[in-house]
Order: structure tokens, then sequence, then C-alpha cells
């Protein structure tokens, strides 16, 4: 993984769960890490914490404004491009969906367009999500050639966002040997440093910690569940590839557990429950403040046969990686040593993948 030693790696929506984290695996990997993002939107901040050194240079910047995002990305004239800002909570979308359907799908053009203006070479990897699929609740996995768009404000942004990747790939990259574009799809990834409201894992530890039960709205729903980590290895993966392989120039790859892994809210639950004592949670799903899918799996064959890559962990590691990042940020009382735990996590699960001969760490 020397690939990205001395490159200039450009990440929006860095201060975000995913963003901070890709951030702080580029450092290690000998990268100069350039961030946009508007805001730090939660309390505590994985980014504020893993940052406090400086190590990323950080504009704040609304992914919305095309002049400012087009004038950061002429200037610092990054090598490659991870775009992952976006308005990324499903409860938000119902309510202020114009929020999230400008962010989402106006903020993905705008880098899009950004990229028209540039003369060097530059392999942009965009981030959008499973739930840009149309869910129709098939027992098995979507495919990355399944039909686009989903019934509420979240799937039909990341749906938008897909139609304006086409659009410009076809229309303007096509031919285009400088700038290099790949789709990755990804969801329900959990890890440590995730504080957003009304997501499962900060829900339960926030609660736990305060000796609450914590309130679950889908507790028989059924997701992909996998570490930040595993997505973020397949980003880093196809950068690579398609900066070696143009053939891979506009395709786009699931990246997600094995298929046999399916886990429902309430197993993620009884899993985490085994690293505290004495909690509790309490089924809210008749009080449900909007309506969420039973079932979502991905098809990851793609990803395995064009880039050789498939997860490292299966669901007990990922939930323990997850509960012990937990566990130590709430021992470490001042969170002094909140990024020593960060690094040695992405250090762990490296050796594992190495152990595990995962083509990808070679």
């Amino acid at each position: 993984m020397n690939f990205f030693k001395n490159s200039k790696v450009l990440v929006t929506g860095h201060t975000g769960f995913k963003g901070a984290w890709l951030s702080l695996w580029l450092s290690e990997l000998g990268a100069e890490v350039i961030g946009i993002s508007d805001q730090i939107s939660t309390s505590p901040s994985h980014f504020q914490e893993i940052n406090k050194k400086k190590f990323i240079k950080d504009y704040r910047c609304d992914i919305r404004h095309y002049s400012e995002i087009k004038k950061i990305i002429s200037k610092e004239e990054p090598d490659f491009i991870f775009h992952l800002a976006a308005q990324a909570l499903v409860g938000d979308s119902y309510k202020d969906p114009l929020t999230t359907l400008s962010v989402n799908s106006i903020g993905t053009a705008n880098v899009l367009e950004s990229l028209r203006e540039l003369k060097k070479k530059v392999v942009a990897i965009f981030i959008t999500s499973d739930k840009a699929y149309d869910n129709v609740e098939w027992k098995w996995g979507y495919r990355e050639n399944d039909r686009i768009g989903g019934k509420d404000p979240y799937s039909a942004s990341k749906g938008m966002a897909e139609l304006a990747l086409k659009t410009y790939i076809n229309s303007f990259f096509d031919n285009n040997t400088n700038i290099l574009i790949g789709i990755a799809r990804a969801g329900n990834v959990i890890g440590g440093g995730d504080w957003a409201n009304n997501r499962i894992i900060p829900d339960c530890v926030k609660s736990w910690e305060n000796k609450e039960a914590v309130s679950i709205r889908s507790p028989l729903a059924t997701r992909p569940w996998q570490h930040v980590l595993e997505p973020l290895s397949g980003y880093l993966l196809l950068a690579r590839n398609i900066y070696h392989n143009h053939k891979l120039h506009g395709e786009a790859y699931n990246f997600g557990p094995h298929a046999h892994q399916d886990y429902s809210v309430k197993e993620l639950i009884e899993e985490m429950q085994k690293y505290w004592h004495d909690v509790k949670w309490k089924d809210e799903s008749e009080n449900a403040p909007f309506q969420e899918a039973g079932l979502l799996k991905l098809n990851c064959d793609k990803a395995l046969l064009d880039l050789h890559w498939e997860p490292t962990l299966n669901f007990k590691e990922t939930v323990k990686f997850t509960a012990e990042w937990y566990k130590y940020f709430y021992s470490d009382k001042n969170c002094e040593n909140t990024i020593a735990i960060s690094k040695n996590q992405i250090k762990k699960y490296t050796e594992l993948a190495i152990e595990r001969n995962r083509i990808w760490v070679n």
C-alpha cells in the first residue's frame, strides 16, 4: 500500500464518519491529505480528535457552491479525489428533503464540473450508496447493473447523483485519458468514531453509557453490516486499479460483506451487548417516524472478479472492532489518545488482511 505515498489526495466530506477514517488512513500511507467540508456536524467529533496536529489541510466550503469548489480543486490540483461529502442520514432526508437532494446531487455535479477544467491526470472515486438501488427487497444481492432510484428522499438523492455521474462520464470524460472516474456503492457501515444522531451504534453506546435503554426503530430489518475500514479498503484499491487500468474508468462497484453474512438490527445489538453490562433496548417499531426497508443486500462479485477485493472481517470481528473503539474512547476521559486507537485499528485490520491473503494489501 505504498501507492499513495507523496501523492496529493482531496477528500470531500473529510469531517464525517467515513471521511475522517479515510483521511487518517491516507495520511498513514504517506499521502498529503486535503479536505473540503462545510462543518463538523457531531460532538464528539472523530475528525477533531484525530486532526489535533493539523495533518489535514482543512477547507470549509458548502459542496453546493460551484465557484468555491472549482477554485479549491484548481488551486490544489490533486492526484486523487474521494468524494464523500453528503447528507447521509435517511431520517434527516424526510425532515429536509430539499437539502438532501441538493447536497447529494448538485454537490456531485459540482465536483464533476470542476474536473472538466483540469488538464492533469486525476483519479476520482465517487461514493454513492447501496440505497441508490431501487430496493424491492429481493432475497439476493443487488448487482451494479440493477435499476437505480429509491422511494425515499435519501435514496432518490443518491440515484440523482448516479445519473449525474453517468451523464458526465459519457458526455465529457468518455475519451478523456486525464480524468478517470470510479463509482463505489456501500452502506450500513459501523465502527468507532460515528457520532451521528439516529444511527444504531451511536444511539446504543450513548444510551448505554448513560444507563438508559436505547430505542430501536426496526429491530428485524436486515442490513449488510461491515466495518468502516472494509469499504475504505475497496475505495483505495479501486483508485489504484483505475490509475493503472483505464478500462475500469466509469465502472461502478459494490463493497459489502459476504452474501451469507445476513444479520438483523436485533442481532447486531445483541452482539454489541456482550461488551457492555446490564444494558437494555426497547422495540419502537410501532412508533417509527418513517418507513425503512426490511431487507437490503449487495452482490459484490464484480469487485472480487475485477479488483480481487473481498472483505477481511467477519460479523463478530466487525462488532468487536467497533465495541473496543468506543470502550477505549469512554475510558480515556480526556480523549487524548483517540488517534492512537484509530491508528492501531487500521494497523490491526491491515495485518489481518495480510494474514488472510487479501490481495489489496500487496
